[in-house]
């Protein structure tokens, strides 16, 4: 085997690639990045048995082969060399060479038929987006995806594909993240899945801020996702999804303009008395025009007051601040329109400049003591 490149674009995919590779393992070629040279380009892939990301990428070729390098190694080397042409050489024994500038690197691989075949993706529907479509929905609702293994379903986002738009949802138990953006193109059919938190932030990393479109293919057991160069295969998650349309009350009394960036603060001034080993709900207080919120724990109290549009009715509610925190921080616009109930009822939260709800916010509130 035996190709040069420039540095960068090595490195880059070796970045990209490095993503799925294996922390530990008993299989000593799953903590490495498989190397395929042919038909003038270079394909550097990794697989973790749960995730699998390949990237290629075109290279001179002078000749084709194939071994798998210790990811950790090549990506310390890789990174070290000068800005400069790499040249890569491997004999039929896996001695490999390597070459930039004036920086030489004598490593050994190992066989790639040591390397697990990736799974196959059976082509049950597809989907295309935007990658800058894709990368904000899953920034938007992947912060609310379950840790709790108990249910396994919800450690992933369900993506539901209509005939005209796409909606992906995430659940926690204590909140809920939606959002819904309409597809350019109809998919085939309408079809839903549930893909793993894990992957999708890998799959946020590797979409940019472009236009160009995302291929989404369900398999039987595995979703793929083709962004540009770059292929990222995880497994499904399989269960019962929360039925979220009827979890989400839409009938709330009352309702608030609020300034996203100035609640933030407000609640980030309040949050300072809060700590992991001291826990407290925020107490919010809502009346006319305007919020007090309160904390009080072992480290002492923090009171502030934020200004809204809205009559609150003198309703009191208690909220993680953590939770309502990021529900004003992910929402993508400058107001939103807070909904309430009672001090037992999820608050909902809808951008208010977008008529048409493509993201909503859902949390419920934390039992106030007297």
């Amino acid at each position: 085997m035996k190709f040069s490149c420039e540095k960068v674009v090595l490195q880059n995919a070796i970045n990209t690639a490095s993503r799925a590779v294996a922390s530990k393992s008993s299989i000593p070629a799953l903590e490495g990045l498989l190397l395929v040279c042919a038909n003038g380009t270079l394909t550097v892939t990794a697989f973790n048995m749960n995730l699998s990301i390949r990237t290629s990428f075109a290279c001179d070729v002078e000749e084709e082969g194939q071994l798998v390098l210790n990811a950790r190694l090549l990506g310390d080397i890789v990174r070290r060399m000068p800005e400069d042409t790499v040249a890569f050489r491997s004999d039929e024994k896996l001695a490999v060479k390597m070459n930039c500038g004036d920086a030489d690197y004598d490593i050994t691989g190992l066989p790639a038929a040591d390397f697990p075949e990736l799974p196959e993706v059976e082509e049950k529907n597809t989907v295309s987006i935007p990658e800058k479509t894709l990368k904000s929905m899953i920034q938007q609702t992947i912060f609310a995806v379950s840790t709790n293994e108990a249910r396994p379903v919800h450690m992933g986002s369900l993506f539901e594909v209509g005939a005209e738009e796409l909606t992906v949802v995430s659940v926690d138990g204590f909140r809920l993240a939606m959002r819904r953006e309409k597809l350019e193109k109809a998919g085939d059919g309408v079809f839903s899945f549930v893909a793993p938190g894990t992957a999708l932030s890998e799959v946020e990393k590797v979409c940019e801020d472009v236009e160009e479109p995302v291929r989404i293919t369900l398999g039987d057991r595995h979703i793929l996702f083709e962004v540009g160069e770059t292929e990222l295969i995880c497994r499904r998650l399989e269960g019962e999804f929360l039925d979220y349309k009827n979890a989400i009350p839409r009938k709330n009394p009352i309702r608030l303009l609020v300034d996203t960036k100035m609640m933030m603060a407000s609640l980030e001034r309040v949050s300072v008395v809060i700590s992991e080993k001291l826990k407290s709900p925020v107490r919010c207080l809502f009346s006319q025009d305007k919020v007090t919120f309160s904390a009080r724990t072992a480290s002492g109290e923090a009171k502030d007051v934020c200004k809204l549009q809205g009559n609150g009715k003198e309703l009191e509610i208690g909220f993680n601040n953590r939770y309502l925190t990021e529900a004003l921080r992910y929402a993508p616009a400058d107001t939103v329109r807070l909904e309430l109930n009672s001090g037992i009822s999820p608050a909902i939260i809808v951008p208010v400049e977008d008529g048409n709800d493509s993201f909503l916010y859902m949390v419920l509130p934390v039992r106030l003591k007297a």
